[in-house]
């Protein structure tokens, strides 16, 4: 099996474990706040990392940083994400969330213009503008009232929405540590500090968890972090933009996990807006390594910059 395809399979795997962990924490969601959730996914997922850091030998190189800030303006905003994201499942169904989140990437190619002082062009521009349509979409239908439940469909809306921004940032914020910042690095701090974010909820009503409900956070815990680690090994054997397309296979298992835990099926609405925000995304994806490809050719010609 050649790298890429064994980047691809662990990314696939990846999005496994994701699925299986945003499904028990929506079995969850109506008896445990937000913040305790999100506390039992940084802690838990936690351990898998230094797991793989201590087999790797990279623990200590981990520990190590010459950007303490830059760390903490990730873990806010990743931890602002996440805290939205679980808060929308016990709002939406997994599907509409899901879609509404995917435009996590749109918003990245607006910061990264905004904040990174990056070159986007009409084309990336074009996808932007397009995936927000599909968005636009997505959330229409959460606007249109379901047996009077509409208002609680908007909030749900607004908090994926609000995750996806939040992710962008992260996003940003990432892609300024990884100029002095091992991967290592970058995972430990964030899965570490967001577990002590998540402890300022306590105050706003944290719950005793049931036994089931425990395991189920403790597993969700596990699998975010099992998840973490496998999408960080897919980015090892393949380049990112042969792996993140396969992001969006995760929303074949949570179509599936819906339909047959909750008995949800998406909507019309949904399926138009989610294949517009996918399609958008992996055109920016894609577009984005071709734009690699010609600075790295540019680079390396005679004259070029080195």
């Amino acid at each position: 099996m050649s790298d890429t395809a064994k980047g691809v399979l662990l990314k696939v795997l990846s999005t496994v474990a994701f699925a299986v962990m945003v499904v028990l924490i929506k079995l969850v969601s109506d008896r445990v706040p937000p913040g305790e959730v999100l506390f039992a996914r940084a802690f838990f997922g936690t351990l898998p990392v230094l797991v793989m850091l201590l087999w790797a030998g990279e623990l200590r190189a981990s520990l190590r940083t010459s950007q303490p800030l830059g760390h903490v303006r990730r873990a806010v905003v990743g931890t602002i994400s996440m805290f939205c994201w679980f808060a929308s499942l016990s709002y939406l169904p997994l599907p509409d969330a899901t879609a509404i989140n995917y435009a996590g990437p749109l918003f990245g190619v607006l910061f990264a213009a905004l904040l990174l002082r990056e070159t986007v062009r009409i084309y990336r521009w074009s996808a932007v503008a397009v995936g927000f349509v599909g968005v636009l979409i997505v959330l229409s239908g959460q606007l249109a009232g379901h047996d009077g439940v509409g208002h609680d469909r908007l909030i749900g809306g607004l908090l994926a929405l609000s995750s996806a921004v939040f992710a962008a940032l992260a996003m940003v914020t990432v892609r300024t540590l990884t100029a002095t910042e091992t991967t290592g690095a970058i995972v430990f701090y964030f899965s570490s500090s967001a577990a002590i974010l998540a402890l300022l909820t306590v105050p706003f009503g944290w719950v005793v968890p049931t036994p089931w409900d425990a395991t189920a956070l403790i597993i969700a815990g596990l699998c975010g972090g099992v998840g973490q680690v496998l999408m960080t090994q897919a980015y090892r054997f393949a380049e990112a933009s042969a792996v993140a397309p396969f992001d969006y296979v995760n929303m074949i298992w949570i179509v599936i996990a819906a339909y047959f835990v909750f008995g949800d099926v998406p909507t019309a609405t949904v399926w138009l807006g989610s294949a517009i925000v996918i399609g958008s995304s992996i055109f920016v994806v894609l577009r984005e390594r071709q734009l690699g490809i010609e600075r790295r050719r540019d680079a390396a010609a005679p004259g070029g910059q080195t």
